[in-house]
């Protein structure tokens, strides 16, 4: 009997010594989040953001080597979760904070159900989103190279597509009640231009986002008041010499955008923005010949994101123009080999965090470090999802 008592005090006394070791973790935690939330800026007055377009489901698959053709590889592990420019960038917006609200179209089937309950658990309202009877939703094949640290995807997009007649004028209405900001993720610009016009006409600021040249992106651009580029899109869009030269193109082609970004992976991002100061003393020189002194001020030794404004200068590109504005060089974490797990979505992570950036009203040398170091902290996990930080995520306090 005394045995039997003695070994229940002993579990007995063992439970209450686990209860309140697990307490005090938690009050450790609790304490630490308190704490990074209490030295946080407040969030924007406005949070309301709506994006416009894919949202998917990524089937994602890591193999050692990329196969060649009519080749077979096993890969080392498999992974399926949200996918999609817009419904990615959105997913990170509400992470930070924001109140994002997506338009885009699924179907009635099991990927888009998961869509949804995907999105709606990130805080993300889906009451725009085109459910139609029957068809598929969006879904993509996504192979991640473990040697080259790079992935390959191929999407199928959903059936039947988005139409303007999913896209009654009362129902975008509701959408952009309250909107800061309406982001488009550079796809199907035909519908997207449909929603842009209404936006510009309610006076909503217009963020495009161009990854690869498309028919009609042209005039979705022409109502942009921000873009963000993919590293090949200035180029292969305005047939410029150089990078530099594009982006003095694209804002002598386009009055209304106040900044282009183009982003460059490892090598961080590079900015033009607009200036409207046409002091006839500002210093003209080829944008062609500032392009060898333009990293001078980078050193290689940064391993942070950080922002290097450079001056106020008129920049020619010859047989393009002149533009007034400030270049500015954003670089990227050098993130170590055995952090590097999958790019998948970084581009869609970083806009995200611009998204917050243009509704904080920060500057440009806050507001780059911020997407840079969004996209590095999402590069540590695979699938574009899973990696976006929160909030109070303690890699972030430093750049909000």
């Amino acid at each position: 009997m005394m045995a039997c008592m003695s070994n229940t005090l002993g579990v007995t006394n063992g439970s209450v010594l686990h209860n309140l070791d697990s307490h005090l973790r938690f009050q450790r935690r609790f304490n630490l989040i308190k704490m990074s939330s209490d030295a946080l800026p407040p969030l924007p007055e406005n949070r309301i953001v709506v994006g416009y377009r894919m949202t998917a489901v990524d089937f994602l698959a890591t193999v050692d080597r990329f196969p060649n053709p009519d080749d077979k590889v096993r890969s080392s592990s498999l992974k399926v979760e949200g996918g999609g420019n817009a419904g990615n960038a959105l997913t990170c917006a509400a992470r930070l904070g924001l109140k994002p609200k997506l338009i885009s179209k699924i179907a009635d089937d099991a990927h888009g159900f998961a869509i949804l309950k995907e999105l709606e658990a990130d805080g993300v309202d889906t009451n725009f989103i085109v459910v139609s009877k029957g068809g598929s939703s969006t879904f993509s094949y996504v192979l991640v190279d473990n040697q080259t640290k790079t992935r390959t995807s191929i999407y199928t997009p959903e059936d039947p597509p988005m139409m303007l007649d999913d896209l009654p004028q009362s129902k975008l209405l509701s959408a952009f009640d309250g909107a800061r900001l309406v982001y488009f993720d550079g796809m199907f610009p035909e519908t997207a231009l449909f929603v842009a016009q209404e936006a510009a006409h309610n006076n909503i600021p217009i963020l495009v986002e161009a990854e690869s040249p498309r028919e009609g992106l042209d005039e979705l651009m022409k109502l942009a008041d921000f873009a963000v580029c993919s590293s090949r899109f200035p180029q292969a869009w305005t047939q410029a010499p150089s990078i530099l030269s594009a982006l003095v193109a694209m804002l002598l082609r386009f009055p209304n955008i106040n900044f282009v970004i183009v982003t460059l992976g490892e090598d961080g991002c590079l900015m033009l923005e607009r200036s409207d100061n046409e002091d006839a003393d500002i210093e003209e020189m080829d944008v062609e010949s500032f392009l060898e002194f333009l990293y001078k001020g980078k050193g290689d030794s940064l391993t942070i994101p950080t922002c290097i404004p450079l001056a106020v200068k008129k920049f020619r590109a010859d047989g393009i123009g002149t533009i007034c504005g400030r270049f500015y060089i954003g670089t990227a974490e050098k993130i170590p080999d055995s952090e590097l797990v999958d790019t998948t979505g970084a581009g869609d992570a970083f806009i995200g965090a611009i998204m917050y950036a243009i509704c904080a009203n920060m500057v440009p040398e806050k507001m780059l470090p911020l997407a840079a170091q969004v996209a590095a902290t999402k590069c540590r996990s695979l699938g574009a999802r899973s990696g976006l930080p929160h909030r109070l995520d303690p890699r972030l306090a430093s750049f909000l």
